[in-house]
């Protein structure tokens, strides 16, 4: 079949785009004719599948309202929509590609299917125009995912926040780790080596900069965990898109917190590699991939009871789950597994098994 994946990047900091770019592999190596179109792109596409990338602003701020309006720019819309012509299936992995996914439906009978990965809720970000952007966005995602055919889910909880806000069934289908890169044995020493910390207990968050993500409730329970682990350091990586929420971590950190920024995905495993632990305090997530690589990884893990991760940690035995938002009893969670070598081993060994199993 000839099959279209429309999403809004295909970038390495997506990890929505992680998951498109596993999906066009596999389509690809089933026999199917497989087209990626992409607002933006800085991946190279898998081996036989085809990369269009239609373009957008390069301003962040522009880049959002133009991914909100998009429905309103009718010219670009008929030029895209015309390229989705004679293609089976069209999945859209997030709006507004589900529009022209719906267009493409309504206009040349393409089998239109709605990767469902959610959309961060108003209240996880502080500031009243995000909070505002965000609840636009959530109308016109739930409005859009409303026309397909046919859905899927990225975790069982994503599942029935669909069906709650939209009706929508929807299947499950968990996101999928590459074994052959995320598995224990890993030398993460260069990466201790770079930034000096051979000998301290490590801990790591490794994903977007966004206020969604609870970086600074992250801090603020390793700020506490270090008046009873003091050696202990905290590596930030990823991408930032919010340059006062970047200023607000910084005021909060000291030398001990490391913001390594973007990571290239031939160094992701060696960070996973060189942490003891693997931490994150994000306020919502759809599935949260690098909880499961990092678990892949042979790393025991700290996060928040929340949304999809009770699917992902098992409770005391990969990881540990933590009240949401209660940065102390996060804090005592990082000093627990700093302070006991045999069950962050332990609990490291059984988050391998887990994730080979549930996420292979």
């Amino acid at each position: 079949m000839k099959i279209a994946l429309l999403t809004p990047t295909f970038c390495g900091f997506s990890g929505i785009d992680r998951v498109v770019e596993t999906q066009a592999a596999r389509l690809t190596a089933g026999g199917d004719s497989v087209t990626i179109f992409a607002l933006q792109a800085d991946l190279d596409p898998p081996p036989g599948v085809t990369l269009r990338v239609l373009g957008m602003p390069q301003e962040l701020l522009r880049q959002r309202f133009y991914r909100l309006l998009l429905p309103l720019d009718i010219l670009r819309n008929n030029r895209y929509t015309r390229l989705l012509k004679g293609f089976d299936i069209v999945y859209s992995h997030q709006y507004p590609m589900n529009w022209l996914a719906w267009l493409a439906k309504k206009k040349y009978g393409c089998r239109y299917i709605y990767y469902n990965y959610g959309v961060a809720p108003p209240e996880a970000f502080s500031g009243l125009i995000e909070r505002i952007y965000m609840a636009l966005f959530t109308l016109v995602s739930n409005w859009t995912a409303r026309k397909a055919g046919s859905a899927v889910s990225i975790s069982r909880y994503l599942q029935q926040q669909l069906k709650k806000d939209t009706g929508i069934e929807s299947r499950v289908v968990y996101c999928t780790i590459d074994l052959k890169r995320f598995h224990p044995g890993l030398d993460g020493s260069l990466i201790r080596h770079k930034y000096g910390l051979e000998g301290r207990p490590v801990m790591l968050y490794l994903g977007r900069i966004s206020p969604h993500k609870g970086i600074h409730l992250l801090i603020e329970a390793f700020n506490l965990a270090r008046r009873t682990a003091p050696q202990a350091a905290l590596i930030i990586a990823g991408k930032h898109t919010f340059p006062r929420y970047t200023e607000r971590l910084k005021s909060m950190a000291d030398d001990n917190v490391i913001f390594a920024g973007y990571v290239s995905d031939e160094e992701t495993p060696l960070y996973y590699a060189a942490c003891d632990i693997y931490t994150t305090a994000t306020l919502w997530e759809g599935f949260d991939l690098p909880l499961a690589e990092a678990q892949a990884c042979a790393r025991p893990v700290i996060a928040f009871n929340l949304g999809p991760h009770p699917e992902i940690v098992e409770q005391d035995k990969t990881g540990l789950l933590v009240p949401q938002a209660d940065t102390a009893a996060m804090a005592e969670a990082m000093v627990r597994l700093i302070n006991d070598d045999k069950l962050r081993q332990h609990m490291g060994a059984a988050a391998a098994g887990f994730a080979s199993e549930r996420f292979a």
